[in-house]
């Protein structure tokens, strides 16, 4: 034998060790059959195994097999699960107190990520930020402030774009299915234009940004539109990366015509892709910007931040919610951003995009089924040449038996994303990507 074939065999023997049951195993099953008597059958899972307990890129679920986390909870767990000063900071602050309402008694914790949030954000101007519980609010109230400073109502949001799930956010977000099926009206005064998908449309940068501009002045008009809301990478649509111009030539248009530029950066900030946030890459400063998901360590965090005249021009009251900048949550987000910080995960997306896109592109050339590998940092796709989801949910599964937890997205669902922790220790990622390699080459 040789010595690959003997490095293969002893890289799957260890895997195996991993798994003491097919996925999902018995005890998985009796609690699935538990879900399906108490849980509402419209919310989905895409690996039905329960967890038990987590370590920086391991799930372990209740039947002992360890599971490679390359999902991080949709972006969300990107410092660890748990993260030692994420844990720290909740059980400090649980101890001390859960809840008190930031509209009734504030609490500094709350301040403290506001000004995390001020200083991290692009742009050295002079910043306001609000606190809330999800994505989907978050954006919604970007939206509420936009209309507000300007005294416009038109909304632009863009092809492939996803935004959230509340009735004003599924009207932002592009796909019908599963996420606006039969669940409208919606909200009105939104408009949708094309972004840029470079595999497909074959434009630069330049080239998307006047063809959307030039909708926009068609459809809409400029004297109309309070704000653009776009995703520096679309998540959900595909982890798409823009052509390199397009999102500063949409900014500036946005700063010329008086309407606010909106960075949706709820999968994208916190180190995900390589920098704080995706719009630093081509130093792109949004009016505002939307935050959650990587923000809180796994706590239920979200944010609002943006230019102070354009915060501060809300009146008293009109931005809020009972359980925004919980201070467990806060607690929660201070011990990840100083995990970032301390640990450089900007560094450590970089160098995940560098195994993973090398490892990948590898493959793509021994097989004919894959289509682009495109992304940045610790945020990469594999988009298949089939437009239907039947290859790429074949490939996730395969992954989910091995016990490796990988995720699909896009428009066709024919992409598989990858969103490791960004503490994934090496021989970990190596491992959950040569199960992946399997996959695609099988």
């Amino acid at each position: 034998m040789s010595d690959t074939a003997s490095t293969v065999d002893q890289a799957h023997a260890e895997r195996m060790t991993r798994l003491r049951t097919p996925i999902p195993g018995p005890k998985s099953l009796e609690l699935q059959a538990r879900r399906k008597a108490a849980v509402a059958s419209g919310v989905g899972s895409t690996l039905p195994v329960y967890v038990e307990s987590a370590d920086d890129g391991l799930l372990v679920d209740v039947d002992g097999n360890q599971l490679i986390d390359l999902g991080s909870g949709i972006a969300v767990t990107n410092v660890g699960n748990p993260a030692p000063a994420v844990a720290e900071a909740v059980h400090t602050q649980i101890d001390r107190f859960s809840h008190t309402c930031f509209m009734i008694t504030p609490y500094e914790g709350y301040v403290e990520v506001c000004e995390e949030l001020n200083r991290l954000t692009p742009g050295d101007h002079e910043k306001r930020s609000v606190l809330f519980n999800s994505g989907a609010e978050a954006v919604e109230n970007a939206v509420k402030i936009a209309r507000h400073v300007t005294g416009r109502q038109a909304v632009v949001v863009f092809d492939h774009g996803y935004h959230g799930r509340t009735n004003l956010t599924m009207a932002l977000t592009a796909k019908n299915m599963p996420y606006k099926h039969r669940f409208g009206p919606f909200a009105p005064e939104v408009y949708r234009v094309p972004a840029s998908y470079p595999l497909h449309d074959g434009l630069t940068g330049a080239e998307a940004a006047a063809k959307a501009v030039a909708a926009i002045e068609k459809q809409v008009g400029a004297d109309n539109t309070a704000a653009v809301v776009i995703e520096p990478i679309q998540g959900e649509g595909g982890f798409i990366a823009p052509a390199p111009g397009f999102l500063p030539a949409v900014a500036q248009w946005c700063r010329e015509r008086g309407v606010l530029f909106v960075a949706d950066e709820i999968q994208t900030g916190f180190c995900r892709t390589g920098e704080w946030f995706a719009s630093d890459h081509e130093g792109v400063v949004p009016d505002l910007i939307t935050t959650a998901k990587g923000i809180a360590g796994g706590l239920p965090l979200a944010a609002v931040t943006g230019r102070a005249e354009i915060m501060d021009a809300v009146h008293v009251g009109g931005l809020g919610g009972t359980y925004g900048g919980n201070p467990v949550a806060c607690a929660a987000a201070l011990g990840a951003i100083r995990t970032m910080r301390e640990r450089d995960l900007n560094a450590q997306a970089r160098r995940i995009e560098e195994t993973v896109v090398g490892r990948l592109k590898a493959v793509a050339e021994k097989t004919d089924i894959i289509a682009e590998i495109r992304g940045r940092g610790a945020m990469i796709a594999i988009e298949f040449t089939e437009r239907t989801p039947e290859v790429a949910a074949r490939v996730a599964k395969a992954c989910h038996d091995q016990g490796v937890v990988v995720l699909t997205c896009g428009t066709y669902g024919n992409v598989i994303r990858l969103l490791p922790p960004l503490v994934i220790p090496d021989d970990l990622l190596a491992e959950g990507l040569d199960v992946l390699e399997g996959a695609l080459l099988a």
